[in-house]
């Protein structure tokens, strides 16, 4: 085999046949380039294509057919960011097509173009999400609504849904009713509303008649959506479809967040853990004096727009027919009208309710007190008969706080006791109310709690 010696090879460096056997002679070792001063400047421009150096006019088409046995100096891999010509020698550059080739065999010069940035990193001038669908369930509203207030914020686009259950529908074990025309009627109501108040604002509200499970990965595989938002419950049956729909969603890489907002007091703000929560009230009632009550989430004027992928369509809102059920009489049996048939459902009926509800106090200042007068809340208007629009999430227990507190003649608080006239028996009823659902969430969750009975104080109004 011929050797060539390293001190007079110009660059850039050639190949040369060696014998008859073909093969190539070693290019020079990292000893004799750093013995050599006349090689180290010629190594910067050295050329990274291979087809620039077996297009030499003077290599055999044998070495050419060899390209694997070429032994490239390691120096030049500490300069692969150079550029790929030669600033030696114009007439061994190559041409447009071999220079295409060469590209493409070294990623390192290639731009990262193809690679798609997530939404959510900082460089994405979106910053949040792609899509967001959220799950309305006992929150029929959109005042005071943190699931919707936050996936406006987050997302690119929003999809509402509301998903008539047919669990929550038809006989009961024991032969009733589990859910009743009249309440079927202003819950249908109730949705109705809420899609008017969606659309108002640039939105929708998209009505199934399905499962959970299976009709939100439907929906969340037709538009492509990364999360799913909806608020949290707290009843045996509800805890077991949030359990069902976060496998579901799961499977299809959607993250799922839960909120509160539910109660007048956060559950997260309670001063102590839920599995200890006092099993009676007056323990519960001594335990939150003084605890603060959040701030309410003003209701967006303008949210962000449904998804266009998918192509989804908003449905219509069912009959009671649809639900199985029949048409609610007007009347009672004895002739009179039927006490819930002028409750009409809806975030609209329930603000104007509170509003009206607002006057009458600052009208009778008085109404609350114990002493059986013609002003007692005791009699035909025991109540303020808004619990409905309470039970559907038509309306915050928070907003109707704040705007209570905004017509009360002095300062009203949950904590005080119903007895001391003006307002703060209605405080009371809602404090009663979160103790309910509290104890509720309490013994409805998975985890072990030693089952003691929910007991009352005597002297309460419920």
């Amino acid at each position: 085999m011929a050797s060539t010696n390293p001190t007079t090879l110009p660059p850039p460096p050639q190949l040369t046949p060696a014998g008859e056997n073909g093969e190539a002679s070693p290019a020079p070792s990292e000893e004799e380039l750093s013995q050599s001063p006349a090689l180290r400047p010629s190594v910067a421009s050295i050329s990274l294509s291979l087809s620039s150096i077996l297009s030499a006019p003077k290599v055999s088409p044998s070495v050419a057919a060899l390209p694997s046995k070429v032994s490239i100096p390691s120096q030049i891999s500490a300069i692969s960011h150079l550029s790929l010509s030669s600033s030696s020698s114009a007439a061994s550059r190559p041409s447009c097509n071999s220079r295409s080739a060469a590209i493409s065999a070294f990623p390192l010069q290639n731009p990262l173009r193809h690679i798609t940035r997530r939404p959510g990193e900082p460089t994405n001038p979106a910053g949040g999400r792609r899509c967001t669908v959220v799950w309305f369930r006992n929150d029929l509203r959109v005042h005071d609504n943190e699931a919707l207030t936050t996936a406006s914020n987050d997302s690119l686009s929003v999809l509402p849904v509301y998903l008539f259950d047919p669990r929550d529908y038809g006989k009961s074990s024991s032969g009733f009713d589990k859910t009743g025309p009249y309440r079927a009627t202003f819950l249908l109501e109730s949705v109705r509303d809420l899609r008017n108040n969606l659309k108002a604002r640039g939105s929708d509200l998209v009505v199934r008649i399905g499962r959970p499970e299976t009709v939100l990965g439907e929906l969340v595989r037709a538009v492509g959506a990364d999360a799913l938002y909806a608020h949290q419950e707290v009843s045996h049956d509800e805890v077991r479809t949030e359990e069902r729909v976060g496998k579901a969603m799961e499977e299809e890489g959607v993250e799922v967040k839960y909120f509160w907002g539910s109660t007048l007091y956060h559950i997260e703000d309670l001063p102590f853990d839920l599995q200890q929560m006092p099993s009676n009230y007056g323990g519960f009632r001594e335990k939150v004096q003084g605890l603060g009550v959040r701030k309410t989430i003003e209701a967006l004027d303008q949210l962000k727009g449904i998804p266009a992928k998918g192509d989804v369509e908003p449905g219509d809102i069912p009959t009671l027919m649809d639900l199985g059920l029949t048409s609610p009489t007007a009347v009672t049996q004895d002739i009179r009208p039927a006490s819930n048939a002028s409750l009409i459902g809806g975030e609209s009926q329930a603000l104007e309710k509170l509003k009206r509800f607002a006057a009458e106090f600052r009208t009778h200042p008085n109404k609350g007190n114990k002493d059986g007068n013609q002003d007692s809340i005791y009699g035909a208007n025991f109540s303020c008969k808004i619990s409905p629009w309470l039970a559907t999430g038509c309306l915050s227990p928070r907003f109707m706080f704040d705007e209570l507190k905004k017509t009360a003649t002095r300062t009203i608080s949950a904590a005080s006791a119903p007895n001391k006239g003006g307002m703060n028996w209605l405080m009371f009823e809602l404090l009663w109310r979160d103790f309910f659902r509290f104890i509720t969430k309490k013994y409805s969750s998975r985890k072990k709690v030693e089952a003691v009975p929910a007991t009352a104080c005597t002297g309460a109004l419920l």
